[in-house]
C-alpha cells in the first residue's frame, strides 16, 4: 500500500499546499480504483496522520515550511530525517506529522512504513487567507508530477 498524505491548514494562505496537492491527487486518482493507494488529507491533524500511515509500505506526507528560503523552493527529504518523538503535553495541537512519524513507528512498529518521502514546499504567506501565493503555483505542479510518478512506479 502506497499512502500519500497532504498535511496543512486551508485558512492560512501558503499553509495549505499540502492539502490542496492531496486533493488535487485524489481528483487525478479518483476513477482508478487502485487499492494498493491512498489519499488523504489530513489538515492539521498529527494523531489522523499517524493511523493512516499504519499497515503501508510506502507513505508520502506533503506539507508547507518556512526556513527563510526561497518561496516555492521543493525539499524532498527522507522521513526519518524529520521525525521525532512528541514532548509530553496535554493537547493534541501540539502532536504534528513529524511526532507522528517517530510515534507510528514506535507504537504500531513493523506496521509503520520504513519507506516514508517528505515533500516541503517553501512558503511566502502563512497568514490568514484562502489563496496560495502566486510563487508557489509551479511548485505544487512540480510536487503533483513527482507524487504521480511515484504512484505509477508503485502502483501500475
Amino acid at each position: 500500500m502506497l499512502t500519500v498524505i497532504g498535511c496543512g491548514n486551508l485558512n492560512r494562505c501558503d499553509d495549505a499546499v499540502g492539502v490542496i496537492i492531496a486533493q488535487k491527487l485524489q481528483d487525478v486518482f479518483k476513477n482508478n480504483n487502485l487499492s494498493n493507494l491512498k489519499i488523504y488529507d489530513c489538515g492539521t491533524a498529527g494523531m489522523e496522520v499517524m493511523f493512516q500511515a499504519r499497515g503501508s509500505e510506502k507513505l508520502i506526507i506533503v506539507d508547507a515550511c518556512s526556513t527563510d528560503s526561497e518561496p516555492g523552493t521543493v525539499y524532498k527529504v527522507p522521513g526519518k530525517e524529520l521525525e521525532e518523538l512528541p514532548e509530553p503535553s496535554y493537547s493534541l495541537h501540539d502532536f504534528r506529522w513529524d511526532h507522528a512519524l517517530g510515534a507510528g513507528r514506535k507504537i504500531f512498529k513493523e506496521e509503520f512504513p520504513d519507506d516514508v518521502t517528505v515533500y516541503l514546499i517553501e512558503a511566502e504567506n502563512l497568514g490568514l487567507g484562502l489563496e496560495i501565493s502566486p510563487s508557489l503555483k509551479d511548485s505544487v505542479d512540480k510536487v503533483i508530477n513527482s507524487i504521480k510518478k511515484e504512484i505509477d512506479d508503485f502502483c501500475f
